[in-house]
């Protein structure tokens, strides 16, 4: 267990997230700018490929964000037709979210490029530090839920 009240271990924990995040974005941060997308649109862009259908609500409670905040990027992808909202065939008023094609397409290149660079560093790591480290996301990703007890 690493002592994080210790000031070396914690930089150096810090540092070592920092980096490896920087380097699981900088690839897929690339290709978007080459669209004029940025890492926002990225994250829109997966979460509906991986919930197809889903509804702004939906969406919204994903990515965390207010519906001022969404209102620009998502109105970009369906401008450049990445992403289509359809009416839902059982409420008129609900709309769901889907990815065009092309859409389909670019958000496949990006999850490529992030998954490449994972499996070349799980294989140098080994499987208890790949597990590892999907157990230290997973629990990271349950403090951002409301009344989650990892707050403490």
């Amino acid at each position: 267990m690493l002592d994080l009240k210790n000031s070396t271990t914690q930089q150096l924990a810090l540092e070592a997230f920092f980096f490896g995040y920087q380097a699981f974005t900088t690839k897929p941060d690339e290709m978007l700018a080459r669209r004029g997308l940025s890492r926002v649109h990225h994250r829109i862009l997966f979460f509906i490929a991986r919930y197809p259908g889903l509804n702004m609500k939906q969406l919204l409670a994903a990515l965390g964000v207010s519906k001022q905040a969404l209102n620009t990027p998502l109105r970009q992808l369906m401008e450049m037709h990445l992403v289509e909202s359809v009416t839902a065939a059982d409420d008129k008023r609900k709309r769901l979210l889907g990815l065009t094609a092309e859409g389909a397409k670019l958000e496949t290149a990006l999850r490529h490029e992030q998954a490449k660079l994972l499996q070349r560093v799980f294989a140098e790591t080994g499987e208890a530090a790949a597990n590892g480290w999907l157990a230290v996301n997973q629990a990271l990703g349950k403090t951002r839920l409301p009344g989650s007890d990892a707050e403490d």
